[in-house]
């Protein structure tokens, strides 16, 4: 697999565009919104108003998760380094990549990769990665790495182990079987002797997990509704924002928060050259939020070819990091 590179003096690091092919937005929409429950890709939910949106909630104080991670990577990053050892560090959806710098300043003569199907995010997070690591051989691949079949030839990633990073608890977005895959795929990707360290929130008392997702200030709601208008610029849809309440609410048979936008009367919605009902009280579901034991998360991990090899959690216990190594 080859790529084209985007070289110029005026670009500190060098990134491989893959050229991903972009998703059929109004097909992934009449699928949600024909499911019995209607739902839509989590990631709808990050255009550019999304995104900073997102940055607010990560900021707010009931959604400790970002803050909490963080403080685990800066505290363990000797010893997870130590159990890394040498190799590439190969970053699944870096997006702004702000949490692996505890480990390039651990690792012994690190190298980092960086996969995310933005471009411009990329170019903007490597470039301030290789400003704070001058000494770090860094490369942007520009992918869809659920897509992918193999990494790209590149002397970053030929003749190393490759050391899988996927903080911030994302798996969670993903339902079970999807999840697995996901793990599944990484595992193909980092190759014989790959190891993945990943990121896993871990349930905790329902009244701290709903008011993360559904903060004081409003922004979770805000977050929410954006997708709203995302729908309607990009797909001549006729959403009354009004007409909809944010809801995010945990539940117990599936260990996830449910985040979604409550109709608050009966009526119909032009979108994606289609009509669609909504009754009274019926959701869209716009993400869901999976939270994990440990237990629970190396069961899952190991149907996908993985075994747990070391943890390290804040001292609330709220998150783990898990490093796994291949199961054979």
């Amino acid at each position: 697999m080859s790529g084209s590179a985007v070289t110029g003096v005026e670009r500190a690091v060098e990134l491989l565009d893959l050229h991903p092919a972009p998703a059929d937005m109004r097909q992934l929409v009449i699928d949600g919104l024909s499911r019995s429950r209607k739902q839509l890709p989590a990631w709808f939910l990050y255009d550019a108003e999304g995104s900073r949106l997102f940055d607010l909630i990560c900021q707010q104080p009931e959604y400790t998760l970002t803050a909490t991670e963080t403080a685990l990577l800066e505290r363990e990053a000797a010893a997870i380094a130590a159990a890394l050892g040498s190799g590439t560090l190969v970053e699944f959806g870096a997006g702004s990549a702000r949490k692996v710098a505890p480990l390039l300043q651990a690792l012994a003569q690190p190298a980092y990769v960086a996969l995310d199907i933005s471009a411009e995010h990329l170019q903007a997070a490597c470039t301030r990665l290789e400003q704070q690591f001058p000494a770090v051989p860094i490369l942007g691949i520009c992918c869809d790495y659920s897509q992918l079949e193999e990494l790209p030839e590149h002397p970053l990633l030929n003749g190393t182990a490759h050391l899988g990073f996927f903080p911030g608890s994302s798996l969670g977005n993903f339902e079970p079987a999807a999840a697995r895959d996901l793990l599944a795929q990484f595992r193909r990707l980092l190759g014989p002797g790959g190891q993945l360290l990943i990121g896993i929130d871990q349930p905790k008392a329902v009244e701290r997990l709903e008011a993360a997702y559904d903060d004081a200030a409003g922004v979770s709601a805000a977050f929410a509704l954006n997708l709203l208008r995302r729908l309607n610029r990009d797909l001549a849809g006729s959403f009354d924002l009004e007409a909809f309440h944010y809801r995010a609410r945990w539940v117990e048979e599936h260990s996830h928060i449910e985040m979604a936008l409550v109709s608050q009367r009966a009526q119909e919605v032009k979108l994606a050259g289609r009509s669609w009902s909504f009754a009274a009280g019926e959701a869209l579901i716009t993400e869901t939020s999976a939270k994990y034991s440990p237990e629970a998360f190396l069961e899952l991990a190991a149907s996908a070819g993985w075994r747990g090899s070391e943890r390290w959690s804040d001292p609330a216990g709220d998150l783990s990091l898990h490093l796994l190594v291949q199961a054979d």
